[in-house]
């Protein structure tokens, strides 16, 4: 049986088993504090009866009038425990956040090369909303895919009409 819990600083020390995945994005600590401190109820860990860690999501919610969103920072599951619908679980969790603070809609950036992540997004209803050119960088810079889905707040879907055009990101309203 799976526990969905908050994370805590503690579990800062005891989660490298699911960040060693080469497509997670690892942070240093004040990032990870930071949001522990800002966003907790975004902030969620998955753990087996024996208390390893399954895999986590870290979110926040930002933005203004309709641009009022949740945001999925980071989403990951060991690769010991994929395929078992935890991404599903920890997602609908970040959702149910987010449709409680009456958010418009959630949004994740994704690598374009995710094609695994990506499908799951959008069998959990999310679109590709636009491409962000070079949103990753490193040996291989990379473009993201920004995916979103409509809330329940966004009767209209206005949220989700995807952008035609790729995006740089210093062209973002980030919040």
């Amino acid at each position: 049986m799976t526990t969905l819990r908050p994370f805590t600083c503690d579990d800062l020390f005891n989660f490298n088993n699911v960040n060693f995945d080469p497509l997670t994005e690892t942070y240093g600590l004040s990032f990870y504090t930071q949001y522990l401190a800002r966003w907790p109820e975004y902030f969620q860990l998955a753990e087996s009866p024996s208390g390893q860690i399954m895999g986590y999501i870290m979110g926040k919610v930002e933005g203004h009038m309709e641009n009022w969103h949740g945001h999925v920072t980071a989403l990951t599951v060991s690769p010991d425990y994929r395929r078992l619908g935890l991404a599903g679980l920890l997602m609908n969790f970040l959702e149910d956040i987010s449709e409680k603070k009456r958010a418009y809609f959630v949004d994740l950036f994704v690598r374009k090369s995710n094609q695994v992540a990506i499908n799951m997004y959008k069998n959990l209803g999310y679109i590709i909303y636009r491409t962000i050119l070079d949103y990753y960088s490193g040996e291989n810079d990379e473009d993201a895919y920004d995916m979103r889905k409509a809330l329940s707040r966004d009767a209209e879907k206005k949220s989700i009409i995807p952008y035609t055009q790729p995006v740089r990101l210093e062209d973002l309203d980030m919040n």
